[in-house]
């Protein structure tokens, strides 16, 4: 197999850095920031026995969601009370009626 010249080598990549990069890099879509924005991380483990209660429900359960509903409402709770995500009606959250806590 003959390998390109290194001019032409260059130039083949300098043409694919153009185009996008080797894997079609950004074509020109504009990054989406998150619904509710950026939160601080529980560095100080604030709420980390919330956290460990939902996900010991959710190995428990299969990970069904649905029967850990009341723990997911405490630990978002938590993140509230201890200012580590902006405080928010849990109704917005999906926790609406009082047989979804």
């Amino acid at each position: 197999m003959e390998l390109l010249h290194p001019s032409l080598f260059f130039l083949f990549c300098f043409i694919i850095l153009l185009a996008g990069g080797a894997f079609g890099g950004n074509r020109g879509v504009r990054p989406v920031p998150p619904e509710k924005g950026v939160f601080p991380l529980d560095h100080m483990h604030l709420c980390d026995q919330e956290k460990k209660e939902y996900i010991n429900c959710l190995k428990s359960s299969g990970h069904n969601s649905e029967k850990c509903r009341h723990l997911s409402k405490l630990y978002l709770e938590c993140r509230m009370e201890k200012n580590l995500m902006a405080k928010q009606d849990m109704s917005e959250l999906g926790f609406g009626r009082e047989s979804d806590t």
